[in-house]
């Protein structure tokens, strides 16, 4: 294989899993906002029941009667799941596992005892058929369309008109159910209706990717966006893209890799979460690296600073930094203004000691307040200080010297820097 052949039933089938792919992810951002991504696994194997005895009643796979069967079985699923929230106080989790593993257990019994005398492929269903749904048509304004697309077409369409309905209120239920049910919004429709989408584009997807893999549509693309954007909006029309477009990535790998389309569909998924994950704005491994580093710099930095201002109040030579990080602080401080040499002298800049300072006076008031309000003894002040001095705001410094003052300076008798005027 030189290249991936974008013709003819590969185009449908791409054309197909990104349809289904947009569903999903529309429907996953609210179940992920919501903490209820479960509840699409636990509908993706609760099918199974529904689509055996539709096929046992006659029904075709991929047709009108299974896909009815597949909806009553996800909608019997999310019922049950309801019912055992509220009758018997199970969460929303612990009943759709009880809800599922049952029906899933129903349809397996089902299919090893009947589906032999039918055509009910049990790995077509769990995995998906994706490969083979270019070749099952109808005809439309003169073009072979598959049924696979038609179908997802129509439940994004639908999915797409219900959230631009409600999604104001679906916004109101997520983020606060307790404060929407008090200002007078149908929590329990709001809900139904968004556990309804999820039973719908999760049947229409388990054609594509199977009942099982569907799952990964439906969290992965979600749980991704959430990570790189905040507004609700946003964090849907990021899902949509990714779904899209790793479901587009992982069909191409499956085809030029001769492997499962299904598999590698969740694979490429997988890596777009793990990506996100990395390069997140806000809670990315790059990102909380870089916030780490900058904290320390800024520690080191104050840290010298306090040390070669204690050693002027002192009337001493202030002493070098030993360690790496303190060298490099004083580097960046000498680059920076903030420290100043000349004549093989170290001295403070005036910006360096207005920081300084502050430091200074962090750290002395925190210890006052600590001599007034704890036990330790004065040996054990400075610990504490030296750590809460890179945290006092100047609104906290002004709180803490109106309780203990400064006139009497710090347990150990030392003065306390005034706070700098704005």
């Amino acid at each position: 294989m030189t290249g991936f052949p974008l013709q003819g039933f590969h185009l449908w089938a791409l054309a197909t899993v990104a349809t289904v792919a947009a569903a999903c992810a529309l429907v996953g951002t609210l179940l992920v906002v919501r903490r209820m991504s479960l509840l699409g696994d636990a509908i993706g194997h609760a099918v199974l029941p529904g689509i055996a005895v539709a096929v046992l009643l006659g029904g075709r796979p991929g047709g009108p009667l299974v896909f009815a069967g597949a909806v009553a079985a996800a909608l019997v699923t999310v019922w049950l799941t309801r019912v055992l929230h509220a009758r018997a106080g199970l969460s929303d989790d612990a009943g759709a596992g009880v809800v599922f593993t049952a029906l899933f257990a129903l349809g397996i019994v089902i299919v090893s005892t009947a589906g032999a005398r039918r055509d009910l492929d049990t790995s077509c269903v769990l995995h998906g058929i994706l490969e083979l749904v270019p070749f099952d048509t109808v005809r439309l304004a003169g073009v072979d369309v598959p049924r696979g697309l038609l179908s997802a077409a129509a439940v994004l369409a639908v999915v797409a008109a219900g959230l631009a309905a409600t999604w104001k209120l679906q916004v109101f239920t997520a983020f606060d159910a307790d404060a929407a049910a008090a200002a007078g919004v149908p929590v329990a429709a709001v809900t139904g209706g968004l556990l309804g989408a999820t039973a719908i584009v999760t049947v229409a997807g388990f054609d594509v990717v199977g009942a099982v893999l569907v799952v990964v549509l439906l969290v992965a693309p979600a749980a991704a966006a959430e990570l790189l954007v905040r507004r609700l909006h946003l964090v849907a029309l990021v899902a949509v893209v990714l779904a899209v477009v790793g479901a587009c990535a992982g069909y191409l790998a499956a085809w030029r890799w001769n492997t499962s389309a299904a598999g590698m569909i969740a694979v490429a998924l997988g890596i777009e979460y793990l990506l996100a994950a990395v390069v997140a704005p806000d809670e990315g491994l790059v990102a909380r690296g870089l916030a780490r580093i900058r904290y320390a710099l800024r520690v080191a930095r104050e840290d010298v600073l306090a040390t070669m201002w204690r050693a002027e109040e002192a009337a001493v030579e202030p002493p070098r930094p030993a360690a790496f990080r303190g060298r490099a602080a004083a580097a960046w401080l000498r680059a920076t203004g903030g420290i100043d040499r000349r004549g093989g002298r170290t001295t403070l800049t005036p910006r360096g000691r207005a920081e300084a300072e502050m430091v200074v006076r962090s750290h002395r008031l925190w210890e006052a307040w600590l001599g007034r309000h704890s036990d330790l003894p004065l040996d054990h002040l400075h610990p504490p200080a030296e750590f809460v001095e890179h945290h006092l705001g100047a609104a906290m410094r002004r709180r803490i010297e109106a309780e203990v003052g400064r006139a009497d300076g710090d347990p150990h008798g030392r003065d306390i820097p005034p706070e700098a005027q704005p």
